[in-house]
């Protein structure tokens, strides 16, 4: 495939971009810098795009993708709750950014492994029965990832960070060759911004720790 190719199927991938493709990437870019800014809105915000992509996700053969979305959905209730609650007198939240501890750093790297090993198995079998544009190989990193990311952030942990630059990468080249290219940009700025966020984390838990 040459670049004038890539180029023309980036044109017509914009002019097919639905309003609703649009609606979900403007509150994800917009949950981002909240979740960036330790606010709390990231979580109302990011159900307004979880709940779209659930949907366009099994529209355009994304069944892994989906399933990040549903957990996404489910864990934005998790942390929205996580994020609110109170020390015992009431005068700060509970939670703070702070690094994983090396138990911590086992956990999440386990939880990766099962969850990629999960998706994985299940995706190759959705391919055959339900789902032939499924890449279960990149559809199942992207989305055992993004597990791990999402999981981290509710605990406010800086290597959340980590997980999601890594999801922001595999997914860039994942959504443009399903034709959903105006997200593959969306996922170009994720990017940037996760790393943008895993510096700004970086500076806040070196200064509780300090």
């Amino acid at each position: 495939m040459d670049f004038g190719h890539i180029i023309q199927q980036f044109r017509d991938g914009l002019l097919q971009t639905t309003p609703l493709e649009y609606i979900a990437v403007l509150a994800g870019i917009a949950s981002v810098w909240f979740s960036r800014k330790e606010h709390i809105l990231v979580y109302p915000v990011g159900l307004i795009n979880t709940t779209i992509y659930i949907w366009l996700s099994f529209a355009y053969h994304l069944p892994g993708e989906a399933s990040v979305n549903f957990y996404y959905t489910v864990m934005s209730i998790y942390g929205w709750y996580m994020w609110l609650r109170k020390n015992e007198t009431k005068d700060d939240v509970l939670l703070h950014i702070t690094w994983s501890g090396k138990t911590m750093l086992r956990n999440q790297l386990l939880f990766f492994l099962i969850c990629y090993t999960a998706l994985y198995a299940a995706l190759v079998f959705l391919k055959e029965q339900f789902f032939e544009g499924a890449i279960p190989w990149a559809d199942a990193f992207a989305s055992a990832t993004a597990f791990t990311a999402m999981w981290l952030m509710t605990r406010k942990k800086v290597e959340s960070w980590y997980w999601w630059i890594a999801t922001n990468i595999a997914s860039v080249p994942l959504y443009f060759v399903k034709g959903l290219v105006f997200t593959s940009v969306y996922y170009v700025i994720l990017l940037f911004m996760a790393v943008a966020g895993l510096l700004e984390w970086s500076k806040r838990a070196k200064g509780k720790h300090a």
